[in-house]
């Protein structure tokens, strides 16, 4: 049992430093997760806009092919107005002038409403462009930080992750899941000593008869106010900080 506390209380002492490190971190890595989300979505609203701006274009280009159509056939229904032999003939005709009217005017009007539609896509897209650009070189320079912060600590987390792991593999199933099922509720603290007869990680005082039974190192003990695993003072002088 005393090997099992021994590893518990080793797996916090390196938890402690690997968090010392992450601490060092501070923000950066959720500030460049956050900006490289910004950008992405900026990206995307860029190319939605884009390609909407192409789509207007091309519909307003074939509507300018269609109305020169259109008003080709004018001039020939126009010019054939010469030559009707009857009002039927003459009725028809004009029939067909104003209904190819009312499709050059409609197609027109929604040549001009696409081309401010297009301009309106066109200046959107230049005021998103900047603060796209800004954030970008944000981001660079953020991960610049973050790199420099992980290199200059990367061989001693590097030994830290591999010691853990070690360790890890040492500790019991049963205690491994209570270890981090604490850690994760006590946001990083799940083992801890008795410090002036309380429990080092809440500092509420632990009853002399259990520091006695704690201190047996036969069995685990969980601190009745917080929860977390306790260990002797004799089992945290074994492992090296």
């Amino acid at each position: 049992m005393f090997d099992r506390l021994k590893i518990l209380y080793e797996l916090q002492n390196l938890d402690d430093q690997l968090d010392e490190l992450e601490e060092l971190r501070g923000d950066l890595p959720n500030a460049v997760e956050a900006l490289k989300e910004k950008i992405e979505n900026y990206k995307k609203e860029i190319s939605e806009k884009e390609k909407e701006r192409k789509n207007s274009l091309e519909k307003r280009n074939d509507n300018e092919e269609e109305v020169e159509k259109l008003k080709e056939n004018q001039k020939k229904f126009k010019a054939q107005l010469y030559q009707v032999r009857n009002n039927k003939e003459y009725d028809a005709l004009t029939k067909e002038i104003d209904h190819t009217e009312e499709q050059i005017v409609k197609l027109e009007a929604e040549s001009d409403f696409l081309a401010d539609q297009s301009k309106k896509l066109a200046d959107e897209i230049e005021e998103i462009n900047p603060q796209h650009d800004t954030l970008k070189e944000e981001l660079k320079a953020k991960e610049a930080d973050l790199k420099e912060i992980i290199k200059a600590n990367e061989k001693e987390e590097v030994k830290l992750r591999a010691k853990r792991k070690e360790i890890e593999a040492l500790t019991k199933k049963a205690d491994y899941s209570a270890y981090m099922r604490i850690r994760k509720a006590k946001k990083g603290k799940a083992v801890a000593t008795i410090k002036r007869s309380a429990c080092s990680g809440c500092h509420n005082i632990v009853p002399s008869q259990r520091q006695l039974e704690i201190r047996r190192n036969n069995k685990l003990f969980f601190c009745e106010y917080c929860g977390r695993i306790l260990v002797s003072t004799e089992i945290a002088d074994t492992v090296d900080v």
